[in-house]
């Protein structure tokens, strides 16, 4: 890809899709540039990527064709202030933070803009990230289909409704901690067992991968993957009961529940 790609910030999840992109041989490490506030920031980005850093965002805008705005979402009205005049009618936006609607973006900027409303996830760092987009009206179907070509390169991308957006961060971009945090109490069970903990993580880990795994190329409902490990009167049906009875479901979808009403909030100008 020949499009100049621009971050404005560069923290994580900047980081990621940049190291995904340049190892995926979809973008030049050229054709990426990026700010960020810190010297300490600029100076290790351009060591560790090989792209050009500076915390010029005015000049950035101005020179991007994709611009990706990885900042916190409550700097978005101060960055969008400053780079505004410099954003042209063919820049396309796009967004990557919770709670920033596509109203929002389009009220800051004062003009017709193009915005992608995104929710990538930090596995995005090693290929394997999964990001939800929200194009705006003015956004067209190669805008789209460029966009969709980067963040495939680490990772797969869907695009859906709007109205859904509130809940991505509960489905994918906040629920990899969740999933770490099962890793961490499934590895510490088996150091209780007496297993060392480096070998506790990496089985574990190869467990969940496995079986998320199978879950996607089998197509077979999760219950039904489930219940073909659990023999009548074994060894999973006694975990899976103790799950049950210390409300393991009602713990992941109250978490999920509370990750998207913060996020609604946020998306409503609440905290």
């Amino acid at each position: 890809m020949k499009k100049r790609i621009g971050f404005i910030g560069c923290g994580q999840m900047g980081q990621a899709m940049i190291q995904g992109m340049i190892d995926a041989g979809v973008v030049e490490p050229g054709h990426i540039a990026a700010t960020a506030l810190s010297d300490e920031t600029i100076d290790f980005v351009a060591d560790e990527y090989g792209i050009h850093i500076s915390n010029d965002n005015k000049k950035l805008a101005a020179e991007s064709d994709l611009l990706f705005l990885a900042v916190k979402p409550y700097v978005y009205r101060d960055v969008i202030e400053e780079i505004r005049e410099e954003v042209s009618d063919d820049t396309v936006v796009i967004t990557v933070a919770a709670g920033i609607t596509l109203e929002s973006m389009e009220e800051a900027f004062d003009k017709n803009v193009k915005v992608i409303r995104s929710m990538p996830n930090t596995p995005s760092l090693v290929g394997a990230g999964m990001s939800a987009l929200c194009p705006n009206a003015f956004v067209t179907q190669e805008d789209l289909a460029e966009v969709l070509e980067l963040y495939e390169s680490f990772g797969e991308a869907e695009v859906i409704e709007e109205k859904l957006m509130d809940a991505v961060p509960a489905v994918s971009g906040s629920s990899p901690a969740f999933v770490y945090m099962l890793i961490e109490a499934m590895a510490d069970a088996a150091v209780q067992q007496g297993f060392p903990r480096d070998k506790a993580y990496k089985m574990v880990a190869q467990t969940v991968e496995g079986a998320a795994k199978m879950v996607k190329e089998t197509g077979r409902h999760p219950a039904e993957l489930k219940d073909a490990v659990c023999t009548p009167g074994g060894t999973t049906i006694s975990g899976v009961t103790k799950l049950e009875e210390a409300g393991f479901r009602k713990a992941i979808i109250q978490g999920m529940t509370a990750t998207t009403e913060k996020s609604k909030a946020l998306s409503q100008g609440r905290k």
